[in-house]
């Protein structure tokens, strides 16, 4: 992904997307955690630690839609988002089964003023589900107050529970306040586990340095730490992250090449 020499919108759709929709990835999860050793952006972080849990299945993703009298005055276009009962109310009790292994908080963030019918779904789905973890505490934010919050008081959020679109606007962003895509990894999951899961770190393929051994390897470093936590070896997924919090708190300001940063990282495990 992000090859010039490949149209922009084949490899997403075509591929990406197709993957996600015929493994039935229906979390996408996000984690972003400011490391100490990072400088983020903001004047003021915080304690930023949070994790987006995106539905990944349903959406404007889905490709229901089209378009007549392309090319004319009168050119119709139509993008129609899918919210289903079924597929909304799996993503939210993975959102409050996470919540329970982390600070036990939820927040959906939705935009339900004005997309009446998808968010009130969402939000019933969320009141019933919240009555299952009395110890998970959840609330409310539309979307814009969300980018607000990212920026001025992200250590406000433990769990992040929204849709397609609106995850895929804010976990960019998130990934920018804890100081870049080069920290962050994300996976495209089947809960479930009926089909196979994917680990991947968010940043693009960096065609423009490949093969100069300059590439940050640290986010797909932490996106193995992921699938090792997704197939139940959580002490060997707790190593590669203690790891690499210990190098990036370390060595993180330094100039290294992609070798040198993952002999640093396993030389700590």
């Amino acid at each position: 992904v992000g090859d010039p020499r490949i149209k922009a919108g084949i490899l997403e759709r075509g591929l990406l997307l197709k993957l996600r929709f015929d493994l039935d990835q229906y979390v996408n999860l996000r984690p972003s955690k400011l490391y100490k050793g990072v400088t983020s952006p903001l004047a003021n972080p915080g304690d930023i630690d949070f994790v987006v849990v995106r539905e990944g299945t349903e959406g404007l993703y889905c490709g229901a839609g089209g378009a007549v009298r392309r090319g004319t005055p009168n050119e119709v276009a139509t993008e129609v988002s899918i919210n289903t009962a079924y597929g909304v109310e799996r993503v939210v009790r993975y959102a409050f089964q996470l919540a329970m292994k982390r600070r036990k908080h939820v927040t959906l963030v939705h935009k339900k003023n004005v997309l009446v019918n998808a968010g009130d779904m969402w939000q019933r789905i969320v009141n019933k589900v919240a009555e299952e973890y009395p110890e998970v505490t959840h609330d409310y934010l539309h979307i814009d107050a969300t980018t607000i919050f990212m920026v001025s008081n992200p250590s406000r959020f433990d769990v992040i529970l929204t849709d397609n679109l609106f995850g895929d606007i804010i976990t960019d962003e998130a990934g920018a306040v804890v100081g870049g895509v080069g920290y962050s990894a994300s996976g495209c999951i089947n809960a479930s586990n009926e089909y196979p899961s994917m680990f991947e770190p968010i940043h693009g393929s960096a065609p423009d340095i490949a093969g100069q051994n300059k590439a940050n390897p640290t986010a797909a470093i932490l996106s193995a730490a992921m699938l090792l936590r997704h197939l139940g070896f959580d002490d060997a997924a707790a190593k590669i992250d203690a790891a690499v919090e210990a190098d990036i708190e370390e060595l993180g300001s330094t100039t290294r090449t992609t070798d040198e940063v993952g002999r640093d990282i396993l030389a700590r495990m």
